[in-house]
């Protein structure tokens, strides 16, 4: 199951797209951002709070394994994390250890890590979100694991002023995209980890995401559209919703972030953690492109098996010090 604040709208259907350029864009840098207010804070929480009562209702988010007790992460997230936290049944088990969930939208995965075991903080912007994930908690018999809180990411340490205090630290699908600044992001992370903690961050491939289908989605392979080194924002206006195929969104106007990969793993080295693993594949758990075919437990890859270019970026790491 995938329920983070999930794809970039580039890489999701943006037929009916816009895409509109700021004063300045042509020149690198010239946007100036405040990562903790501002116009791209407000559309973006207004667009994915309108988007929770459709995932909550739609199939793309099926609760159904995570309410009978057994909820599974993505089949990348699954085998990496079972062979850092190896359980006996061959699931990864987290009993004992305290995990922070960023983005976590509704909370569906933060609960399925839950019932493996942890003591669960899950965190996200939208207020329709948390409150949907403390009521699926309840439902789910998971309140006393769990705690939502609503807070910015960037606002983290004043909503939870715990450093040093978790074994864990886990972010998945689609989340730094949305993201201005990914020194801080990886800054805050180093502050929440516990020494000897781990990151566990997955998410689609800054390779990938120059990349679009929708200019001739019959075309073979997608095409490129979207600079890889572009740091200004990719301000789009888009109705669609990549889980509910037939919603029309009031709130189309978002915000968005190209990272290459130097620049996120770079950003958590500069913050001070210790890369344990960089890892490629060339499956991803959503429909990235017109061209994938799906590969079976909702992953989606190239035609014929063709390794075309990855399709998904994980890194594992680590705060020195301590024991995990």
């Amino acid at each position: 199951m995938i329920e983070n604040s999930f794809p970039t709208p580039q890489s999701v259907n943006p037929r009916a797209a816009s895409v509109t350029s700021l004063d300045g864009a042509d020149e690198p840098h010239a946007v100036s951002i405040n990562p903790r207010d501002g116009e791209w804070l407000d559309a973006n929480r207004a667009q994915w709070d309108e988007r929770v009562p459709l995932h909550l209702a739609s199939d793309f988010y099926d609760q159904s394994a995570l309410r009978a007790g057994d909820g599974r992460l993505t089949p990348i997230d699954e085998a990496e994390l079972q062979g850092l936290f190896p359980g006996d049944d061959g699931r990864f088990r987290l009993d004992g250890k305290r995990v922070l969930h960023l983005q976590c939208h509704f909370g569906a995965d933060t609960l399925t890590i839950a019932q493996r075991g942890a003591s669960v903080i899950g965190l996200d912007f939208s207020p329709p979100a948390i409150r949907a994930a403390r009521a699926l908690a309840a439902d789910v018999g998971l309140a006393e694991r769990t705690r939502f809180l609503i807070a910015n990411l960037y606002d983290a340490r004043h909503a939870l002023p715990e450093p040093d205090s978790f074994d864990v630290v886990f972010t998945t699908w689609g989340t730094i995209g949305w993201l201005p600044d990914v020194a801080e992001w990886a800054r805050i992370i180093e502050w929440f980890l516990a020494p000897g903690g781990t990151l566990y961050f997955a998410d689609g491939h800054p390779a990938a995401m120059v990349f679009d289908s929708t200019s001739s989605p019959s075309a073979p392979l997608p095409e490129f559209a979207y600079p890889y080194g572009d740091r200004n924002p990719l301000i789009l206006d888009q109705a669609d919703d990549y889980a509910d195929g037939d919603a029309v969104l009031t709130h189309t106007r978002s915000w968005e972030w190209a990272h290459p990969t130097s620049e996120i793993v770079g950003a958590l080295l500069e913050a001070g953690l210790q890369i344990d693993k960089l890892g490629e594949h060339f499956e991803v758990p959503w429909k990235m492109f017109d061209q994938l075919v799906p590969t079976g437990d909702g992953m989606f890859g190239w035609p014929d098996g063709t390794p075309w270019l990855p399709l998904a970026l994980e890194v594992v790491a680590s705060k020195p010090g301590g024991e995990r």
